[in-house]
């Protein structure tokens, strides 16, 4: 009985120490909900960072705050100023990814979207470097983009105004053409492979943001010992990476590493010309994680973002109507839409980038972390600290726009109807993480999205009055499944 006592006095007296320690610790952050030991402040939101939680917090705390992930400090940017400036000033300081547990499970610190310091450097600079040798933001691009447009035409033509979920078809036009540049070849509308890579992304995706995602943070050792979501986002994981070292095999045994066709390749022959320089951080491993965060950053948002245009072109048919009227004074019906086009087209333009803004598809920014000491909006920031920019509160923050919670157009638009830029436009994020795939998302975005309003006009199908325009949770917020017509203009 004395035993039991003592224990429980001292794991009360830790317990308190703790708490006492993180009260004195959290006194040069920005203000914030109590942290606790153990849990931190985290379940201040539930366990899950969404638009309403966040929003609450802002609120409360004001639009620089605290959570506590743990014993972890985690800055919190709302609004257009605090996210830009939070991202910008000092970007450098605060480039770095944090390094979690299910991070490490994922991509243990490996690739380009998750890693850090020379593994970052390195794999970024030669992805993106390669990117472009392979035509990322011209013409070559532009082509296969064009290409998949075309396919995804033939799609609807061939349904001939009956009822469909655009989704998958969607998913296959956008992930085709990372596809292209990644792998050198496209996957038909019925392979089964590119089926089941689709679901590994979705799951890996949808785990990301979850409330399960979070315990297993916190909680690290209690997870790895259950079944259930993370066993299944590291199935996923392993799927991915199997088929993309399968692939590998592939090119090696085609050995046109001397004429490189497609990013395989260009990694393979930077694994011969770097196999002996010092500190090279080129192998298999990065070249895997690098391919897998190509196609995720490659398709995911993109088409994401294009099944909300089409879902916006059913709840706003006014507007599908004044961007058909547009296409069709400009363009002749047999022009093969192109990005230049965009510059003819004022309107249509202005829709793309409202679907950008309204959809809001990333809610928050993967967590960066302070690499140094420094300053973040006047604040001190020792190293190690992470900070998250609510984004979605930067593309609906009503000091930035006229009407944030509505579907406008003329946000983009002068009194002239032409088309201009807005400041508070970050659906790409800012600073030294920003996506470096912008122009990639746009291009693919505007080609596709006029293409298909070139050919059909969208219609709810019959029988069909109301439209759900709710998002499903995520790492990204995906709109609910839904059918649609296309039928031939």
């Amino acid at each position: 009985m004395m035993i039991s006592v003592i224990l429980i006095s001292l794991v009360l007296f830790l317990l308190s120490a703790q708490f006492l320690n993180m009260q004195w610790k959290s006194c040069g952050f920005p203000p914030g909900p109590t942290p606790f030991p153990i849990i931190g402040s985290i379940w201040w939101i539930n366990f899950r960072a969404d638009h309403r939680s966040l929003k609450k917090l802002a609120k409360t705390y004001g639009n620089i705050c605290t959570l506590w992930l743990g014993h972890r400090p985690m800055m919190v940017l709302y609004g257009f100023q605090a996210v830009k400036n939070g991202l910008t000033n000092n970007s450098e300081d605060v480039s770095g990814r944090l390094q979690t547990y299910i991070f490490n499970k994922l991509a243990d610190g490996k690739g380009i979207l998750v890693s850090n310091g020379l593994i970052w450097k390195q794999q970024r600079h030669f992805g993106f470097g390669t990117l472009r040798k392979l035509g990322m933001g011209n013409k070559g691009m532009e082509r296969g983009i064009q290409t998949e447009a075309r396919y995804l035409v033939e799609f609807f033509r061939d349904k001939e105004g009956e009822a469909v979920d655009p989704s998958f078809p969607i998913v296959h036009a956008v992930s085709n053409v990372i596809c292209a540049v990644v792998f050198g070849h496209r996957f038909s509308l019925e392979d089964k492979t590119f089926h089941q890579l689709i679901e590994a992304f979705d799951y890996i995706v949808a785990f990301g943001n979850s409330r399960f995602y979070y315990m297993c943070e916190m909680f690290p050792w209690f997870a790895e010992h259950l079944p259930g979501p993370l066993q299944k986002a590291r199935f996923s994981r392993d799927f991915v990476c199997s088929f993309v070292r399968q692939e590998i095999k592939s090119h090696r045994e085609k050995g046109r590493i001397d004429e490189p066709e497609d990013f395989i390749d260009f990694y393979l022959k930077q694994l011969e010309k770097t196999k002996n320089v010092p500190n090279s951080t080129f192998d298999e491993d990065n070249m895997v994680q690098s391919v897998f965060d190509l196609f995720l950053g490659g398709s995911e948002t993109t088409a994401t973002t294009l099944r909300w245009a089409l879902l916006y072109m059913l709840v706003y048919p006014d507007i599908q109507d004044k961007v058909q009227k547009e296409l069709d004074a400009v363009l002749s019906p047999s022009h093969l839409i192109c990005y230049e086009d965009r510059k003819k087209l004022p309107y249509t333009n202005a829709v793309v980038h409202e679907i950008l803004r309204f959809s809001s598809i990333v809610l928050i920014t993967i967590p960066r972390e302070a690499v140094k000491d420094t300053t973040v909006l006047g604040y001190h920031v020792p190293k190690g600290t992470l900070i998250m920019a609510n984004v979605d509160s930067a593309l609906f923050d009503p000091d930035y726009w006229e009407t944030p919670h509505q579907f406008n157009p003329g946000h983009f638009l002068d009194k002239g109807g032409n088309f201009v830029t807005r400041e508070a436009f970050l659906a790409f994020s800012a600073g030294h993480r920003a996506c470096p795939g912008e122009t990639m998302a746009k291009m693919e975005l505007f080609i596709m999205f006029c293409s298909l309003l070139q050919k059909f006009k969208f219609t709810l199908p019959e029988g069909v009055k109301e439209i759900n325009t709710d998002f499903v949770f995520g790492s990204t917020m995906k709109p609910h499944p839904y059918k649609l017509c296309a039928v031939l203009r």
